[in-house]
């Protein structure tokens, strides 16, 4: 059973985008914007002729252009007892092969403390699924070698997702990754290994990690739920509002672009027309929303955040 850590929790000095559900408030910790050119290489069916059939999507969601705005963030919050983070997005100073993630030097941290969010009062991260864009942060430099970053919490990880990667032959970017953000915090004894069944599984009380494979085969979407309200992040099963236009879009690192097309069309199916809220984890602001049936598919009603 995870349990609330005793380091004392700061009150925000700056507040972040916030969503309430019921009484979880939910925080975009943001980490950076990613460039034009991570539209047409992530979603490249994505093309301009295909937002334009979809007048909704702009100025938010994409530009003048038409082409796609994404970015890297993760989200914080307070629910059962447990201060929790999901994702933890590309991290600082790490080789990366992609030269938009490549030796990063953000403010995240910076960021996630001015929410009220220090990295020792994290008590639970929630890994949606073991990508370089999702994982990054579990981990900083230090001396040479690389620490866990969140010292006080469990890391929690689908077990489907683990014995998918280290079963594979991983190319040697993928190897970096694990050797800086993954294989630290398993040899400090901080990673959790779960099986999440077909409904779901409830990790504390609101917090259900839901089985959205596809994209890779243990991704988890999270969904929350306090005093009759609910929300879904979605981890990588949407990437971005287009695919609730044209949900065959597949992502180019799709491990299973059948799956993931098929696990998409399910959720939003299941979210449409209800008061579930939607939070993506690579939507550009406004970043949320309620699924709406439109036209033969969906559209994304977006719902402003507020500070907290």
């Amino acid at each position: 059973m995870i349990s609330r850590n005793t380091a004392s929790s700061p009150l925000p000095q700056n507040p972040a985008p916030a969503w309430a559900v019921g009484d979880i408030v939910v925080r975009r910790i943001d980490e950076v914007a990613l460039p034009p050119q991570t539209g047409p290489w992530l979603l490249p069916g994505a093309t301009p002729a295909v937002v334009a059939e979809s007048p909704w999507l702009q100025p938010d969601f994409a530009d003048a252009d038409r082409v796609l705005r994404l970015a890297s963030h993760t989200f914080a919050l307070e629910a059962g007892g447990l201060r929790i983070l999901v994702d933890t997005g590309i991290g600082n100073g790490k080789d990366r092969a992609n030269p938009a993630w490549h030796q990063l030097r953000t403010d995240y941290l910076d960021r996630l403390e001015q929410a009220g969010f220090s990295p020792e009062t994290i008590d639970l991260v929630i890994l949606t699924h073991l990508h370089t864009d999702h994982v990054g942060w579990n981990t900083r430099a230090h001396e040479g070698t690389w620490v866990p970053t969140f010292p006080n919490a469990r890391y929690l990880a689908d077990r489907t997702e683990w014995a998918y990667w280290a079963a594979v032959d991983m190319e040697e970017a993928r190897r970096q990754m694990f050797r800086d953000s993954i294989h630290p915090i398993n040899a400090h004894g901080l990673l959790d290994l779960v099986d999440v069944p077909g409904d779901g599984l409830r990790i504390a009380p609101g917090i259900t990690l839901v089985p959205t494979p596809g994209h890779t085969p243990g991704q988890v979407a999270v969904q929350l739920s306090s005093r009759g309200s609910t929300a879904l992040i979605t981890g990588d099963c949407i990437h971005h509002p287009v695919q609730l236009a044209e949900p065959a879009i597949h992502s180019h690192v799709d491990i299973d672009p059948a799956q993931a097309e098929a696990t998409r069309r399910g959720l939003l199916a299941a979210l449409a027309d209800t008061d579930t809220l939607l939070l993506g984890s690579h939507f550009p602001p406004p970043t949320a929303g309620f699924v709406r049936s439109h036209r033969t598919t969906f559209r994304l009603d977006p719902v402003p955040a507020r500070l907290a």
